[in-house]
């Protein structure tokens, strides 16, 4: 009897299939992750413009002020006539604050002197109004006393430093008109918020 053939079992049939490891993260979520940190990146970044651009409009509004505040200032000192020679020296002495404040009389007699003694009517004019941002030692007019230091930040919280360029022309009793230059580097002081003239200087 011929021998039985034994047939081996398929053992691959019984087998469970293992799928093979696929990647951790699929490349949608590594663009979502991607597009979250743009994101995040994003608004940081508007956010940081818009607080560069909101502090850039806040400095040029004060430095606006600033110029217009020795502007006004200037524009009594150089309209000074023998007849509001008084009422103009109190207003300007209102808008004064530190060491200018204190020395006012000084500071003014070179300017008030002429109107009293020449009796004079005067017009005057304001050129060109500039902020100086970097500080300088600028030539100022023979005689003139030391530049006063800044106030302290108990004082003023900021003191600004403003050019005014300005002409006037007076005309004296009986005599002819004269054009005066004015030349002036003016100190600008915020004291609780408001804007007052620390520093008055004359420059060649």
């Amino acid at each position: 009897m011929p021998d039985a053939e034994v047939t081996e079992p398929d053992s691959s049939a019984d087998a469970t299939e293992v799928p093979a490891p696929g990647p951790v993260f699929s490349l949608y979520g590594i663009a979502s992750a991607v597009l979250a940190v743009v994101a995040v990146a994003g608004v940081v970044l508007a956010g940081l413009i818009y607080a560069g651009h909101r502090d850039q409009v806040a400095e040029l509004d004060h430095r606006t002020r600033v110029m217009q505040a020795a502007a006004d200032w200037t524009g009594v000192l150089i309209n000074m006539n023998a007849a509001t020679v008084e009422a103009s020296l109190q207003r300007l002495h209102d808008g004064t604050v530190g060491e200018l404040n204190a020395d006012f009389e000084a500071a003014v007699t070179p300017y008030t002197d002429v109107v009293k003694t020449l009796k004079s009517q005067t017009r005057g004019q304001i050129e060109a109004v500039a902020y100086e941002s970097v500080h300088r030692d600028l030539d100022t007019e023979p005689g003139s006393p030391p530049p006063s230091p800044p106030l302290p930040q108990d004082v003023a919280s900021r003191t600004d430093t403003v050019l005014v360029i300005a002409s006037s022309v007076s005309q004296n009793v009986g005599g002819t008109p004269q054009t005066v230059r004015w030349n002036l580097r003016l100190g600008v002081s915020d004291v609780d918020g408001r804007l007052l003239i620390s520093r008055l200087e004359s420059m060649r």
